[in-house]
């Protein structure tokens, strides 16, 4: 099972996969994680890619992120793409909350990077928000054009549009799951997503 979890920055990805993977009892891979070196450095294509196909490797995992360069490689055996395609107005006030959160908190926000959210950031061309508002949009087309490539029909995408229905989603495969474990007959049952 091999899932990649999509959507908008502050659309809640990372949250999301780690709740998912958790529920699955898989490993979880944060792209963004994979992505930026200390001092909010770019990787080259060349280590990123490696980087991510050790981290991809396994037969199971959840993985959050886009980084549509990384394409070829997260996608070459994914079985799942999960969509947060929430509103825009959600997705940025998401966002608001979580960047001035990590500013009055000053956390690292990957281990070993150094790399923390300020104000001068935030407010800054490099802006996690004006990323948001400039690539909300674009994003939409984008996934919606995966979705209906031929060039990705063995995926199986699941577009979720609301954090209800990320919930209801989670919640679902917890159960699905908590069934198959109770269940005193020792059926089998395929989870499906």
């Amino acid at each position: 099972m091999r899932i990649n979890v999509v959507g908008t920055s502050g659309s809640g990805k990372s949250t999301f996969a780690k709740s998912l993977a958790e529920i699955l009892a898989i490993p979880y891979f944060e792209m963004d994680a994979i992505f930026w070196g200390p001092d909010w450095a770019f990787p080259e294509d060349e280590e990123l890619f490696s980087k991510l196909s050790v981290a991809l490797e396994g037969e199971s995992w959840v993985l959050d992120g886009n980084y549509t360069r990384t394409l070829p490689i997260k996608w070459e055996n994914v079985d799942t793409v999960i969509w947060l395609d929430f509103n825009f107005p959600r997705t940025l006030f998401q966002a608001s909350i979580r960047a001035f959160t990590r500013v009055v908190a000053k956390e690292e926000l990957w281990p070993g990077t150094g790399n923390r959210e300020t104000l001068r950031k935030l407010f800054s061309r490099e802006s996690i928000l004006l990323w948001i508002i400039k690539t909300h949009g674009r994003n939409r087309k984008k996934f919606t054009g995966y979705m209906e490539s031929p060039d990705f029909s063995p995926i199986k995408f699941i577009r979720l549009r609301s954090p209800q229905e990320a919930e209801n989603y989670l919640n679902k495969i917890a159960n699905k799951l908590e069934f198959v474990k109770n269940d005193s007959r020792k059926r089998l049952w395929k989870i499906t997503f």
